[in-house]
C-alpha cells in the first residue's frame, strides 16, 4: 500500500485550527516520544491499559516500524511556536487476513476538539481501500469520549473477550 505510506491530508479541528494527518515515518520517533511526554498518565493508561510512561527499545521499534500493509499508523501534526509537533495518532494492526485492531491516543490539550474522529475517518478510509473487511477495538468502559467516537464512526459493541474492556467492531459491507 504505497499510497498509505505517503498518506497526507489537511484537516481542521472543531475550533478551526489546521492539522495535518499523515503517515507516521521513522524520522518522527523523537516527535512521537515528545507527544507521549505531553500526554497525561490517565490518557496513556486508557490507550495501553496499563500505567505507561516509558517504552523499551523493542516497543519503540514496534511502534515505528510501520509497513503500511499489516501495520498502518497515522500521526496528527500542528504548527506551533517551535515548529511542527505531534498531537495524536492512530493505527491499526492486522491480526488475521481481512481483520485489524485499531488504537488511538490524543495529547490531552487536543482532546475534545475532534482529532480522534478525524484520525478514525482517515484510518477507516485506508482500511477500506486496503481491502480489510473488519476493524475492531478494545476500549476501557470509563473512556466515554472514545466510545462515542467509535459509535459515531459506525462501530458496534460485540461479544467481549475481556470483561474489563468494551469490544467494538466495524464491518465493511
Amino acid at each position: 500500500m504505497a499510497e498509505a505510506a505517503n498518506y497526507s491530508a489537511q484537516e481542521f479541528l472543531k475550533d478551526g485550527s489546521p492539522v495535518e494527518i499523515r503517515a507516521l515515518r521513522p524520522e518522527d520517533e523523537a516527535d512521537m516520544l515528545a507527544a507521549i511526554e505531553r500526554t497525561s498518565p490517565q490518557s496513556l493508561q486508557r490507550r495501553f491499559f496499563a500505567m505507561k510512561r516509558h517504552f523499551s527499545d523493542k516497543e519503540r521499534a514496534f511502534f515505528m516500524q510501520v509497513d503500511f500493509k499489516d501495520h498502518v499508523a497515522l500521526a496528527a501534526f500542528v504548527r506551533g511556536g517551535d515548529g511542527e509537533m505531534i498531537v495524536g495518532g492512530g493505527r491499526y494492526i492486522v491480526f488475521e487476513p481481512g481483520r485489524a485492531e485499531m488504537a488511538f491516543v490524543v495529547v490531552d490539550a487536543f482532546q475534545g476538539r475532534g482529532l480522534g474522529s478525524l484520525l478514525m475517518q482517515h484510518l477507516i478510509r485506508i482500511a477500506r481501500d486496503g481491502g480489510l473487511r473488519e476493524l475492531t477495538a478494545e476500549v476501557l468502559p470509563e473512556n466515554a469520549a472514545m466510545l462515542r467516537v467509535f459509535e459515531r464512526s459506525g462501530f458496534r459493541p460485540a461479544a467481549r473477550r475481556d470483561p474489563q474492556t468494551v469490544h467494538l467492531v466495524l464491518e465493511f459491507g
